[in-house]
């Protein structure tokens, strides 16, 4: 069974966490903070993990970035990413997870063509 915890929260709460759950409605950021979950990674080795163009790439970067969702450092030209936000990881981690079992229940349910 699945621990839960009370949250007593004010409307800036749920404004702050309705943000979030924004900030990673798109199939491209999810994909990166996944990515990052593995460690710090250039911009180009995140263009060889992901079939984004690099402007698409980095705008999604720049947008994560700016909302704390990742942190970033620079040597020489490279630009490498990191995951600033643990609690971005973990609801990505979760919502995934049941996606993944959702798409695997689908698989098995499906008639074969």
């Amino acid at each position: 069974m699945v621990e839960t915890k009370r949250i007593d929260a004010s409307d800036r709460v749920f404004e702050l966490a309705a943000e979030l759950f924004s900030l990673l409605a798109t199939p491209t950021r999810l994909r990166i903070v996944c990515e990052l979950r593995e460690g710090e990674k250039s911009v180009g080795e995140l263009l060889d993990r992901l079939d984004v163009s690099q402007p698409n790439i980095s705008q999604h970067l720049g947008t994560l970035y700016r909302a704390g969702v990742l942190g970033r450092r620079r040597a020489g030209s490279q630009v490498y990413y990191r995951l600033g936000s643990e609690h971005a990881q973990l609801l990505c981690e979760a919502v995934c997870a049941e996606r993944q079992l959702e798409v695997d229940r689908q698989g098995r349910t499906r008639p074969a063509q």
